[in-house]
Formats: C-alpha cells, structure tokens, sequence
C-alpha cells in the first residue's frame, strides 16, 4: 500500500500491515515496529521501540482501534546521503531491514537450523518442517517420539523458527513442576529462547505489582508455568480466557486426555487462543481411540472424521513419532549415543525374618489356588506383596494405614479376622532393620562394585515406587558406603511427588552438576517422565521394579537418551524366596524385565507389547490376570491379543506404533563447522525437506554484522560499553547499556542473578566456546546457567544492536548509496499479507527510473560493487530532491511487478487451503457447535490467503559515480 496508513483501515482488509522494522507516527512520536498482530477486538496491536529522542529505546505497545498509527507514507521518503565509510551506514541498515522482515508463508524450509548449540541432526529437524509445510493450515503439531530422542530440542527448533517468521513473539510452554528449569535451561542455552519461569506465587507478585484487574499473562511475552500452576482454572481461567498466544507448548500432553479433568479444560481453553500448537508426549495413546481423537481435535478438530474409527494417515500431517531403532535416528546417531547395557537381575535371597514374611503372606494372603485370602479386597493382598518386595519400612506403612481404615469400620465381626492378620504382620515386620534386608544389602554391594563412595565421582540413579522406602534409605545408605558427617548428608538426595516445584528441580539440577557432592539420587516415578539425569550419570538400579512395561522403559530413559557418552547400565534387586508358593520377585519382576529388554531391543520401545498404553492400566491388568491364575507371559500376550482383535483399534495402532514420520535420511550432514562467525547461512545447501531457507543476505555471517554495528553505533565501544574481545577465543565481553538491561528481564530471573547479566555480559559465536561454558557450568556446584552465551539470531543482543542500527535513520528517511549502476535505482520491499496480518509473500526489488523491476535485490547490490571494500566518494550524481521527485514512479512500477506475479506466487498458498477446505467439507458435525467450528474453521482458512494492495517501501537509493560515468576530458 502507498497511501498513508492509521488505525480507520479495517482490520482484516489487508490494510492494517506494519511490518516489522517499519517506522511508525503515534503520540506525535517515532517509533520502530518490531512486531503487530492482529486482535479480536482492538485492532492490530503494535510493538514498538522509540525512535524519536523523546522516547528513544522506550518499547511501548499500541493498539489501532485506541491509537492513530500512521505508517510513514512511502512517497514522501526523504533522501539522504550516506557519508559513511564503505557505505557502511546503508549496508547495515539494509540488513537490519532483512533481519527484521518476517520469512513470508510461503517460505516452508527451516532458516535458522543450523545456527544453534547442537548437533547437526536431520532427524531433530523434521518435526519443525513438518509444522511449517502448509499440510495443515497453522503450525500444530504432536512430536511423540519415544523416550530419549531429543523431544525439547525439536520443540526448540520449531519454535525458532516460527520466532523467524514472527510467528513466535509471544510464547507459553507448559510442561510438569519437575522438569520447568530443565526445559528453561535448554531453550535458553541452545537457542537463546529467554523463558519467564512462573509459579503460584510468581503471578501473585506480578498481580501485585500491576494495576488492578490487568492479566497478569501480558506481563511477560514468553513464559514457562507449570501444569499443576495453570490448571486451577477457577484462578486463573479469566485470565487464559482474555489472552492470545503466538504459540503454546504442552509436554507430557497424554495427561490430558481424561475429559472433564482439570488438565483437560486447561487444554481447551489454550488451544482455541493460540496460532501454533506443539504437543509433546512419548506416551500420548491411552489404547481407546477416541481419547486419542479427541486429543488430536486439539491440534485440528477437523482431522477426525469419526473418533473412533481412523487410520494413522489420517493424521499424518499432524504428528511424528521415531524410536531409537528408526532408520533415520539410528543412521543419524552413529557414535552420538552409546546402546544400552543389558537389565541385569541381581538375585538376593531372602533373610530368615524377611522369609517369615513370605510364609505369612502365602498362607494366609495369597494362599493360591485352592485357598482363600483373608481380606475382602481382592486387590488389597498385592498391595501388600508390592510394599514388601519394596522394603520393610514400605510393609509398615501399608499395614499401618490399613488398620488405621479397618478400625473406622462399623462392623467389627466382617473385620476381626483382616485386623488380626494385620496385626501379625504387624509384629513380624516391627523388628527389621537394614540387617535383615537381603535387599539393602544387595543396594550396597552393587553400590561399591560400581565405584560410588566417598573417594570416587560415580553417580548412580535408584528407583523405589515406595516414598518410605526412599527415605528410608536416606536415613541408612550413605553410611554403609562410608560417608560420614556432612557429607553422608549431601551424598544422597531423595526426589518424590511430595516435594514442591522448587525442591524437586533443585534435586535434578543438583545431580547434573560435575562438582555437587551428591552422588546417590534416590527417586520415586516422578523422575520417570521428561527428566534428563544423564549428564553426569550412566548408572541405574531399580530398588524395587513397577509392573508395569511402560514404567520400566521411562525409568531407563531417564539415563538412556540423547547425549548419553557411556553406555547405560540397569540393574534391578530381584528378592527370591524358598518359601513354597511364594510370589518373590521372579516370579513378576523379573519376567517383566526380560519383556521390557526384548520388546526395546526388537520394536524400540516396549509400550505397546500389551496393548494398554498406560503404566497405571498395565498394573492393574496384570494383578487381575495373577488373581485369575495366568502368569505374566501370559497376561502380556493375552491382553495383546484382545487388543489385536479390536477391529477400530488394530490398524491404527500399528500404523501409530511403527514409526509414523520415520524417513530415509535424505544426506548424510556432517558435524557444523565450528568458527567465530558460524552463523546461519540460510542459503548453504543441506539440511532436510529440500535444503535451508533462502533468505537474503548482506553480510556473510551474524558475527560479521554484529561487529560492523557496534563499530557504528558506540564508535567508543572500548569505553562506552568497557568492551573486551579475545580474538583468539572468540569472547565478547562488555557492560550492557541502560536499555539492553532492560531488555534482560526478558530473560530467566536464576540466570540473570546468578551470573549478574545487569553488571556485564559474557557472549560469543564461537560454538566450541559456549559448548565449553555450558559443560563448565555442569561441573559447578554454584549454578547450572553458562557465563557465556552463544549469540543466534534471536539472542537479545544482536536484537538490541539490529533495533540500535535501524533507529539511527531519521523519520521517513531513506540513504543515497553511490554504485556501479547505470541510472538511478530504487531499492524498494514489497510485501503482501492476508487477512490476519502476516507477510504472505515478500519481494526484494531494484526499480530503475526507468520502470524495470528486477525481485533479487542482494545480487543487484552484488553486482553494483556495494560490500565492505567499497570505497565512499562522497558524491552524487543528482541532487536528492530530483532523486525523491522519481519516488513515486518507482513505486507505482513495482506495484504493477507485484500485482502482475501476484497468482504465481499465490499458488503454493492456496493449494493446502484449498485440500483442507475440501476436507472441511466431507467433516460432517451432527451437533450446532460442530457446525459453528466448521464455518470458523473455514473462515479461517480463507483469511491465509493474500489479501489488499501491498506494503511498499523505499529502503535505498543506488546512484551512478558521476566522475566514473563522465566522458574522459581531452587537454
């Protein structure tokens, strides 16, 4: 659009664009755009950074149905000449301008993926072309691949890149209280995506400290929150109600299929109010399809047409799920992370006092087949077996809290016989210490023969399902191996459910530090879903084993993932009996673990060898199937053969578990080239789904860029800033500046306290150096958070100095650059958006007062000598105002170059919207509300499409060398 733009445009007409970069006129000020999307109700919201010296480097937010925006008029462009060396005043600002540009829809290929700190792995990469490939109409998706793949990394990468295409400004990550750091952590550390953590007490803080009846949600643009934070709905679902995400993420997502559940209502209040939606779950099937279904609805609630009979390539472009023995992940990770060991059963027969137990137990609770147990619950008496093969201390327990529910009962006769037998258990167990478990003293032995003691730094993992088991063993382990005096009490933690948020992600960050003295991590299964407590740790022992498959293999995962560099080993106490008829640890424990070991080695994975999908289901199954006399093979196969035979479950289901997504790696990619400087070259070939994207470039790297800014913008930086650089290592070291803090508080609130981010900044693009920092914070026991960070293109740095560059041009204002050019040209961004605001496609064009339009304005830029060599001659051939008088002939060439591609360019767009709305017609909805949602959905679908004149501005003038071009005098 051409003509001077303010909030009476409709929005939705195409003509409320404000890209980001663009300069702005609102309160009789100048701002810098750095992001608009459009609003249910108030018009395009607006962020923006002051420009003028009023508000300079104020940031500010704006709303067109309250405030007059008025986008610079491109026609009235000022022009002006650059008096910079090597033209380096326009080079930078034409850069900052493509910086700042949101990647059009059209751009389906990754932009940023090799920018980041890890591993060049394709296969990591799939999950964000996948949301980006336009198979469904916005970037939703499920990444249900098994434990120990990488889950938070391919999270990473998708929402980089949807930051790229400004798709990402405003984030909400979800995921369990136990792993909130650890997800914290790693976007930041990897990505440079900053995450606010907020807990309860963190949104009461922010409510205090805003007006009254302000949503506490708007106060940071990107959060990480615990579920069991959001989803007290009656706290906070007003809030979630009146707020919009550019994207939400929600780990461990299989919690929220059960309908009705608090979880499950904070899902749908999210997933309407969000762009993109990211799932996440290694588990995410509960064995009933329409549960599934309904968390598929969540992603598209078209995708399904009846929830309980479908296909997995009905969903296809909806999630990706790879196991360790995929074929793309197993070429991929070659020498990257080492195959597990085998479980090894450590048989310990039973003490004398633990074998009364077991006779007590077979006679008068599970006495077999032609006997009668003497509870009434059926269940009760393997509840019972369970806290006995856990521990004594666990056996206590259970009896304790049985008698306790007994002796409120109203009929003492239906009760006498259960408490009496109660009570002798009572008594057997009363006496037992650590030297009558046979057991315990099995834990130690394993313990010293892998090396864990008060001279040595190996760690070990040992699971007990039992919270008395675990602390029982606080209160005896570390002294049998030796530890004394302070450090018996700082060699073992223990980490359950019953811990707080910050309790439990203080344990994980304390056992992954090198230098902690924590050396034993006593954990219930809490730890067995998401935590990564592999860092420092290769060692595994299961105290006491779940019945369940599922559960086996999350516990290993927890040590058997990605990044691994030993090979994990796993052992399990296996207690065994001589007692006749006794139900010792072979006889369920044991076999589950041989299952658990086959079903990973030959599928992957072992959840679906029963068919349940749940640990919860699986246990339950198996001790109905032990009360009905089958053994544990048998149960295993039994139940996997009803599910075979369930004709609405048995395609999909093996569609689903065998590697939907897996693909034929497409090259072989080779380690990133480690190099002050190694940035993301969008247009080096590589990478999967057709090579990286082509964005255009004028500097050669990020590094490149960054260092010609700070020489423009604090020519004094050694001063100014107290800038340091180590040339040989690659450091950037300086004191930030009063606005870049400000910025900061964008980042965690632990990371910028602990390494005093306010005080000075340590930052580099040397990958090997901030791989080093970041391995050198894992061996500190002070915090986890690097000193130095890895500078992308997303890190606040290099925003503030890209902002820093474009606020240095005056309002309305546009350079002269003196080139090899013929005439006169105009370098002029041309951008189409559609209905919600987003840049559809985006053109870079040269326009010569003669009207030729060329769309490839870095290689025109190229060609006419403008780089770093060039030399200024402070000259010009025209005067700027004969210069400005051809700006609107400029202009008006290119629209018609646009308008005439515009179908062209159109077509890629329009083909996935047209196949979804032709789904969306065969969807049929029996209820009104289904109805409703179609017609939304459908709505939503045209507003994708290009929409409205484009966005047109002049960025630069090239002109020719007038001595250059003059005929040679003659004397």
């Amino acid at each position: 659009m051409t003509a001077q733009q303010s909030s009476t445009a409709p929005v939705g007409s195409g003509e409320d664009q404000f890209p980001a970069g663009a300069q702005v006129f609102v309160r009789d000020e100048v701002w810098l755009v750095r992001n608009s999307v459009r609003t249910e109700h108030d018009g395009a919201k607006v962020d923006v950074v002051g420009v003028s010296d009023f508000v300079r480097d104020q940031e500010a937010v704006f709303f067109t149905g309250l405030d007059t925006i008025e986008l610079i008029d491109p026609r009235r462009t000022k022009l002006v000449r650059d008096e910079s060396s090597n033209f380096r005043r326009s080079r930078l600002f034409l850069e900052a301008v493509l910086r700042k540009t949101a990647l059009p829809q059209s751009e389906r290929r990754l932009a940023l993926a090799d920018s980041f700190l890890l591993d060049s792995l394709p296969y990591q990469r799939r999950p964000a072309e996948l949301a980006l490939s336009g198979r469904n109409l916005r970037p939703r998706l499920l990444i249900a691949d098994v434990v120990g793949l990488g889950k938070t990394l391919e999270i990473g990468l998708t929402l980089a890149e949807l930051i790229r295409r400004g798709r990402g400004e405003r984030i909400l990550v979800v995921t369990p209280q136990h792993v909130l750091e650890q997800f914290q952590h790693e976007l930041w550390t990897r990505f440079a995506i900053p995450l606010v953590r907020l807990d309860s007490v963190g949104i009461e803080r922010i409510q205090r400290e805003i007006p009254a009846g302000r949503n506490p949600f708007t106060y940071f643009k990107r959060v990480i929150v615990s579920i069991d934070t959001l989803k007290n709905t009656d706290q906070y679902k007003h809030h979630l109600e009146r707020i919009n995400w550019d994207a939400v993420v929600i780990d461990e997502s299989h919690n929220l299929i059960n309908r009705g559940s608090l979880r499950n209502q904070l899902a749908q209040i999210l997933a309407p109010r969000t762009d993109a939606l990211i799932l996440a779950s290694a588990t995410p099937h509960n064995g009933d399809a329409k549960s599934f279904a309904e968390l598929i609805s969540l992603l598209d609630p078209a995708a399904i047409r009846d929830p309980e009979h479908y296909r997995a390539e009905d969903i296809e472009h909806l999630f990706i799920r790879r196991t360790k023995i995929s074929h793309e992940v197993r070429e991929q990770m070659k020498g990257q992370w080492a195959d597990r060991g085998p479980s090894q059963s450590v048989r310990c027969a039973a003490t004398p006092a633990e074998e009364k137990i077991f006779e007590e137990l077979a006679a008068v609770w599970l006495p077999g087949e032609n006997g009668t147990s003497v509870s009434s619950v059926p269940l009760f008496p393997y509840t019972l077996l369970k806290s006995f093969l856990s521990s004594h201390a666990a056996l206590k327990a259970t009896v304790a809290a049985r008698i306790k529910t007994l002796a409120k009962k109203d009929d003492p006769t239906a009760t006498r016989a259960e408490l009496a037998a109660l009570r002798t258990l009572q008594e057997l167990v009363a006496p037992l210490t650590e030297a009558d478990s046979a057991k315990f003293a099995a834990l130690v032995e394993q313990l010293r023969a892998i090396g864990v003691g008060p001279k040595s730094n190996e760690r070990v993992v040992v699971f007990s399902e039992r919270v008395q088991t675990l602390e029982w063993l606080r209160t005896v382990l570390p002294a049998a191996l030796g530890f004394r005096g302070r450090a018996a009490e700082e060699s073992t933690r223990v980490m359950h459910g019953g811990l707080s948020d910050e309790q439990q992600m203080q344990c994980v960050e304390d056992f992954g530090l090198a230098d902690a003295p924590v050396r034993i991590l006593l954990t219930g299964d809490v730890a067995s879903e998401g935590v990564n407590l592999h860092r420092q740790c290769h060692q595994l022992i299961h105290y006491d084993v779940p019945w369940s498959l599922i559960r086996i293999e999350q516990r290993n995962g927890r040590i058997d993932r990605y990044g691994q560099a030993h090979q994990p080993q796993f052992r399990a106490l296996i207690l065994t009996s001589e007692v006749e008829g006794a139900k010792d640890d072979t006889v369920v424990a044991e076999r589950l673990l041989d299952r658990e070991d086959e079903a990973h080695r030959a599928l992957g994975t072992a959840e679906a060898v029963t068919g349940l999908y749940r640990a919860e289901a699986e246990e339950k199954s198996l001790i109905q199937d032990l009360l009905r006399g089958r053994t544990v093979d048998e149960s295993l196969d039994t139940r996997r053969a009803e599910a075979e035979a369930d004709a609405a479950m048995d395609d999909f289901l093996a569609d689903f578990f065998g590697s939907v997504g897996d693909a034929e790696p497409s090259a072989e990619d080779g380690d990133p080239q480690d190099a002050e400087g190694s940035g993301a070259s969008a247009s080096t070939p590589g990478g999967a789904g057709g090579g990286n994207a082509a964005v255009p470039r004028l500097f050669t790297s990020t590094a490149e860029f960054l260092d010609e800014a700070l020489r423009e913008v604090f020519p004094d930086a050694t001063t100014s800033l107290d800038l340091h650089r180590d040339t040989e290592s690659g450091l950037l070291s300086f004191r930030p500046p009063t606005d870049l803090v400000h910025r900061l508080k964008a980042l965690p609130l632990d990371y910028v306290r602990e390494q005093r981010l306010r005080e000075r900044l340590l930052v580099t693009f040397s990958r090997r150096l901030a791989e080093h920092s970041l391995k050198r914070a894992r061996e500190s026991s002070t915090s986890s958070w690097p000193e130095i960070s890895l500078l992308t293109d997303l890190h606040p740095v290099v925003e503030w100095l890209t902002d820093k560059v474009l606020v240095r041009l005056g309002r309305q204002e546009a350079l002269i650059i003196t080139a090899d050019v013929p005439e006169p040209t105009y370098l002029v961004q041309g951008v189409y958006s559609n209905a919600l605001g987003r840049p559809t496609v985006v053109k870079w064009m040269g326009v010569t007062r003669g009207g030729t339009v060329e769309d490839d304005m870095v290689g025109l830029l190229r060609r006419s000598g403008v780089g770093p060599t060039m030399a200024n001659p402070m000259r010009n051939s025209e005067p700027a105002t004969v210069l400005e008088a051809g700006i609107p002939d400029a202009l008006a060439a290119a629209e018609h170059f646009l308008d005439r591609h515009r179908d062209a360019w159109d077509e890629p767009l329009r083909k996935p919207i047209d196949d979804y709305k032709a789904r969306l017609g065969d969807w049929e909805q029996p209820t009104l509300a289904g109805e409703r949602t179609k017609k939304s959905l459908a709505s939503f679908a045209d507003s994708l499409l290009t929409t409205g004149r484009p966005l047109l501005r002049v960025l630069a003038v090239l002109v020719p060398d007038p001595e250059a071009s003059a005929p040679p005098t003659t004397a």
